[in-house]
């Protein structure tokens, strides 16, 4: 064999051992701790996801990985890309023998699902969040970015808080205290201001009349309402017709100066998932009320 020959197998030698040590090193296994504690393995990103939580959906999308999502569950239809998925079921009636035909490397739900020993009792592995505050969504959102095996996090992060500082700006031009309160659903249960919405409150700068010590979703005395007399009401199109039968609300400023800005379920959606729209609800409160409170002036 010619020297030239020699050194050509002998490089041609080094560069396969090199490309074989990088996929040793890139296929090695990795673990990241889930909101229970558990420290779950993964021996490479998972390319097959079921995802049984509509913020968890959104966020695998939001990091630039619908393409992994093998299923869902009924409630998550954002983005368009997804509704073509199995659907999978809600909290109380998740379908345990589908999502095993789907054979997922991965099941993201939250904390407090009652499927997870089942799933995990079937060879199943799961990995849960729990999502109530924007923090939640911060850490979420990094974890996510290790288990997918990207680097997106900040940029999705930075995104809300650019858009949540737009809808500050917003209503910044119309004045301080406004007084608001924001109708989850009609029982009724509010946000308070340990809520992820009573932190999108509080950082547009708004008065939640539902103070923190509550809870982050209480439910509430409608005579409550009466007596903090919001500036705003925020609730959905489906509660509107309620709220006109309640004792003493016609009283209430929000009411009588018609200040209540009323969401679609489209809307309604973006509000009340703890997940990357948060920075697309600020937009959609601070459109709303600064429109109300131009209008009543």
């Amino acid at each position: 064999m010619q020297p030239s020959s020699r050194s050509r197998y002998l490089a041609i030698g080094v560069v396969l051992f090199l490309l074989g040590f990088s996929v040793a090193v890139f296929a090695a296994p990795f673990s990241v701790v889930d909101d229970r504690g558990v420290v779950v393995v993964f021996n490479k990103p998972p390319q097959r996801i079921v995802s049984l939580l509509p913020s968890l959906t959104e966020s695998v999308c939001t990091l630039g990985k619908c393409g992994t999502l093998v299923g869902v569950d009924r409630f998550s239809n954002w983005p368009k890309s997804i509704q073509n998925l199995p659907k999978l079921g809600g909290v109380g009636d998740v379908n345990i023998e589908r999502i095993v035909q789907l054979k997922p490397d991965v099941v993201l739900l939250e904390k407090a699902s009652p499927v997870i020993a089942r799933l995990n009792s079937l060879g199943i592995q799961t990995f849960a969040l729990d999502i109530k505050s924007m923090g939640d969504e911060e850490r979420a959102l990094k974890k996510l970015d290790l288990i997918l095996g990207v680097s997106e996090s900040s940029r999705v992060w930075n995104q809300i808080q650019k858009e949540i500082m737009r809808a500050n700006k917003q209503l910044s031009l119309k004045g301080g205290n406004i007084r608001v309160y924001f109708e989850v659903n009609p029982a009724p249960y509010a946000a308070g201001g340990s809520s992820f919405i009573g932190e999108i409150l509080s950082q547009l700068n708004l008065i939640n009349i539902i103070p923190e010590s509550l809870g982050p979703f209480p439910k509430i005395n409608p005579e409550f309402v009466v007596q903090a007399r919001p500036d705003v009401i925020l609730l959905t199109e489906s509660t509107i017709a309620d709220i006109q039968k309640r004792p003493g609300w016609n009283a209430i400023p929000a009411v009588s100066k018609n200040r209540i800005c009323v969401f679609t379920s489209e809307q309604n959606d973006v509000l009340v998932r703890p997940g990357p729209r948060m920075g697309e609800a600020a937009l959609i409160i601070s459109q709303c009320i600064q429109e109300k409170m131009s209008s009543s002036r």
